[in-house]
């Protein structure tokens, strides 16, 4: 079955849409030294190309190892090298992309293109012409989002288009791919509605020959979003749609978005892997959250899907993480696929054909009694409680044997056609499995190739004489004492009734590993995360050695866990010390028992003592990037703090970047600034909204901005009762102005005054919405008190509540967060400056129960930049979370 199923597997059928993965490292792939070597030997044609040599192939396959896993590597080359060239992928590009990633997004291209895969592009250049317009005094005007085009907005538009075609082209030949512009006659079309959007049009046809005859040529075909009438009109149509109809022309696997967030994100900010319509869109649908922009591409693709083949997917990823997505079993951005809706039965009698049964649980046994070991399941099946849950055509089923003679739930049997693994059908029945089933234990053989599958849905595992017994949701230790001792001792028996055993092994003796577990062996998984194992914290666990009780612990474990077992403390670098929050970092660190300041870096104070830090003499320096570097690669910093401006710390960020290519070493990275705050390569540093764990394996976290830190925690618990935007009044002290004299931080000007600035489209304003998922209205302004922010949040709600329902929704949401802390009146910014945490208060409800009015306030310097930094820092590097950190 599996062997089957692991040679077609599709990239990117992935957890449903309620598992939430960690945030995917950015790729450094670029057409190197491996890239030009492959180069040479393939054959400029995509059917030469899939002939390469297996030097060739093996070659790739080790540079993909940097992504995934080798299995996953040669599954999904084998898989996409076996469809025609033009059915692999069409990819949608966005002005934006090609602005700002064109590097990234020609690296990635570059490679596939290396290993034979020619997905066919198609690009917009929106913010480019609003750009132009603006400059030509024109200003842009939309129509239910269509933009109005008459002729002078036409002829800019199709200079500009060709233009940047040919920038992409020009960038791809570069890297040595052979890219052919296909600019005119791709498209036929018909006006949309003159009257109403000028010079738009509705594609009415694709021509597919000049896009075939440019892929059999060894050509990547590059289209604008340009298309034509009968009589040669050139007219305006979107990138998006065109993408669409260039998908439903060709039927490919895959449709790509490539996108600067890099996936659709859920109501609490986490990136939502991957969304499964059959099964999902209804439900996801009536979401609060699913509103706007978001509900408007899941519609989207909906329609686009409902129209090609079941096998088609859509992605949403990031350009830089295009490998990842289609390499990988995890894949990196937003998967959207049709899937199927799963059923379940509790009894044989509500399955329609048990023939069809005997045949699905018979395919995954071999050997001449595979027959007969299935007679005799279906006869205990008869006679014992079971919940089976499977899809309409019997690709996948799964059955759960329930909790006995003390013992958890047993997943039992498993298993899944290769339509079934391509449907995303298996992720939907665990999902499913864990919704019914609090606690669960299953078994795997150690050798099996898709044990990571297993890893990523469980909480916990063990290895014993070749198997190891996986479990999820049993957090009692005593429970999970029993159980692995139950199993070290007795092995797989223990997992199944002693009865179906006994029966088993009677109906097929010489297959008694069968009969033990009747079908979780050998399990077809097509994806799979292997990038994080879980962690059993109770020390035993930790403690013991050799195969009887092992810790899953992550391969590569976070960088600074090493530092947390050392007898020294984690060494500290930090680049910008002068300001306000680098002063306050530096006072933490000063009583941090396991952290040392070994370099401070601020260019006008280089030379001077570092003031405020008592465990030893601190000179300030002015450290270079190529310092940096040096640095980094001698492996003399565990964490890298940057403290400085917007849009500065790039090129210090890049010299650590540099520094681990020529070293073993990796540090961590925390960047106080925006910089990498809608970087879905980097972790955003929110521990109280952002799953620790996630935070704890990451090696680059960006620091969440203060105002964004008290909004989004004023806001989170009601995100799924939201009835409209949150409109958010800030006001903050003048030292979130930062130390270089302004009007925001002059004094005089401030007295008696308040000064309203960045009305619409402030950064924190995107960075809440961003995270939470929900769009927000923020209005900041500066007050003359030095420190501390006051929020006050008008927040819409769905539904009638009172205060109270609404103020017991704060306390549940944050009990046991130790930096939160919820009240009952209106918190005040004299009673929070200084301390480390957060205040949430007031909880008025208008008369009509559906607007309610939170206050939030926070001391920006602290828990809103430094306290905050050292959160992130304590777990990324292995410390306890609030050490060094007085708690409120």
């Amino acid at each position: 079955m599996l062997s089957a199923c692991a040679v077609a597997l599709r990239a990117g059928a992935r957890r449903s849409v309620r598992r939430l993965p960690s945030r995917a490292r950015a790729l450094p792939l670029t057409a190197g030294a491996a890239q030009r070597q492959a180069h040479r030997s393939f054959s400029a044609s995509p059917a030469a190309s899939q002939t390469t040599d297996l030097s060739t192939r093996g070659m790739i396959v080790q540079t993909l190892s940097s992504v995934g896993s080798k299995r996953e590597v040669q599954q999904y080359l084998s898989l996409f090298t076996s469809t025609p060239s033009q059915r692999f992928a069409v990819i949608k590009v966005g002005g934006a992309i090609l602005t700002d990633y064109i590097d990234e997004l020609c690296s990635s291209l570059a490679f596939l293109y290396t290993v034979g895969l020619y997905p066919v592009i198609v690009h917009g250049a929106g913010p480019q012409l609003n750009g132009l317009l603006e400059q030509a005094g024109i200003e842009p005007q939309f129509e239910e989002g269509i933009r109005i085009t008459d002729a002078k907005t036409l002829r800019v538009a199709r200079d500009l288009f060709l233009k940047e075609n040919l920038n992409l082209v020009n960038k791809l030949e570069e890297k040595g791919v052979h890219a052919q512009p296909l600019t005119t006659g791709m498209f036929r079309a018909e006006y949309l509605n003159k009257d109403k959007w000028g010079y738009v049009g509705k594609v009415t046809g694709v021509n597919k020959q000049s896009i075939e005859t440019a892929i059999s040529n060894g050509y990547l075909p590059i289209l604008t979003s340009m298309a034509e009438t009968d009589d040669g009109q050139i007219l305006n149509v979107n990138a998006d749609v065109a993408a669409a109809e260039l998908a439903r022309a060709l039927e490919p696997l895959k449709v790509v978005y490539l996108s600067e967030k890099g996936g659709l994100f859920d109501a609490a900010g986490q990136k939502i892997s991957a969304i499964n319509l059959d099964e999902e869109y209804e439900q996801l649908m009536s979401q609060a959250w699913v509103k706007y922009g978001t509900r408007l591409k899941i519609k989207e693709i909906k329609e686009l899907l409902d129209t090609l083949p079941r096998t088609t997917s859509v992605a949403i990823i990031h350009p830089g993480e295009l490998q990842k997505e289609l390499f990988t079993d995890s894949g990196a951005g937003t998967l959207v696929r049709r899937g199927n809706k799963l059923l379940s039965a509790d009894s044989l009698s509500d399955f329609k054909d048990i023939d069809a049964l005997k045949a699905v649980l018979v395919r995954d046994r071999e050997g001449p009694d595979a027959k007969a070991t299935v007679d005799k399941y279906i006869e205990f099946l008869a006679e014992n409680p079971f919940k089976a849950y499977y899809d309409g055509p019997l690709n996948a089923l799964a059955i759960v044997l329930p909790p006995s003679n003390g013992r958890q739930a047993t997943l039992a049997t498993l298993t899944i056609t290769k339509s079934g693994w391509l449907t995303n059908v298996a992720d939907n029945i665990f999902t499913t499995l864990q919704k019914e089933h609090p606690q669960l234990v299953w078994t795997v053989k150690e050798d099996d190739e898709n044990l990571a599958w297993f890893f990523d849905k469980a909480d916990g595992s063990i290895t014993r004489n070749g198997d190891v017994m996986f479990w999820y949701g049993i957090e009692n230790g005593d429970e999970i004492i029993k159980l692995m001792k139950d199993f070290t001792e007795h092995g797989r028996a223990m997992l199944g009734d002693s009865n179906l055993e006994s029966r088993l092994q009677r109906a097929a003796a010489g297959n008694a590993n069968n009969a033990a577990r009747p079908a979780v062996q050998q399990q077809a998984r097509g994806y799979s995360t292997l990038a994080r194992r879980p962690i059993l914290s109770t020390p035993l666990f930790g403690q013991a050695k050799g195969r009887g009780y092992i810790t899953q612990t992550n391969p590569n474990p976070p960088y600074g866990k090493k530092n947390a077992s050392m007898d020294r403390p984690a060494r500290v670098a930090l680049i910008g010390a002068r300001g306000y929050t680098g002063q306050e970092l530096i006072r933490l660190l000063d009583s941090h028992p396991n952290m040392e300041l070994h370099h401070v870096s601020s260019r006008e104070l280089a030379g001077q003592k570092l003031e405020g830090y008592n465990k030893k003499e601190v000179i300030y320096e002015n450290l270079s990037p190529e310092d940096v570097r040096d640095m980094e690669k001698r492996g003399e910093i565990d964490c890298w703090v940057m403290a400085l401006p917007n849009g500065v710390c790039k090129p210090f960020v890049d010299a650590v970047y540099e520094g681990r290519k020529l070293s073993s070493h990796k540090s961590l990275i925390v960047d106080l600034s925006a910089d990498y705050r809608f970087d879905n390569t980097w972790t955003y540093g929110l521990p109280e909204l952002v799953k620790r764990s996630n935070i704890a394996q990451s090696s680059q976290i960006a620091n969440p901005g203060c105002y964004a830190t008290a909004a989004q925690l004023g806001i989170a618990p009601l995100v799924e009762h939201l009835g409209g935007m949150p409109h958010i009044f800030g006001v903050s002290g003048y030292s979130g102005a930062g130390t270089k004299p302004s009007p925001k931080n002059d004094v005089e000007n401030l007295t008696g005054n308040i000064i309203p600035y960045s009305l619409t489209g402030h950064v924190h304003e995107r960075e809440i919405s961003s995270q939470l998922g929900a769009d927000v209205a923020f209005i900041p302004h500066v007050a003359v008190w030095f420190r501390g922010i006051h929020h006050t949040i008008s927040i819409p709600l769905n539904k009638s509540m009172n205060s109270r329902d609404i103020r017991q929704i704060y306390q549940d949401r944050y009990a046991g967060e130790k930096l939160v802390k919820v009240i009952g009146e209106a918190p005040l910014v004299k009673n929070i400056a200084g301390k480390h945490g957060v205040e949430i208060g007031g909880f008025s409800v208008d008369k009509s129960g559906k607007r309610v009015v939170v206050c939030a306030t926070i001391d920006n310097l602290l828990k809103g930049a430094a306290t905050q930094c050292l959160q992130n820092m304590n777990l990324a590097l292995g410390y306890a979370e609030y050490e060094g950190i007085p708690v409120m």
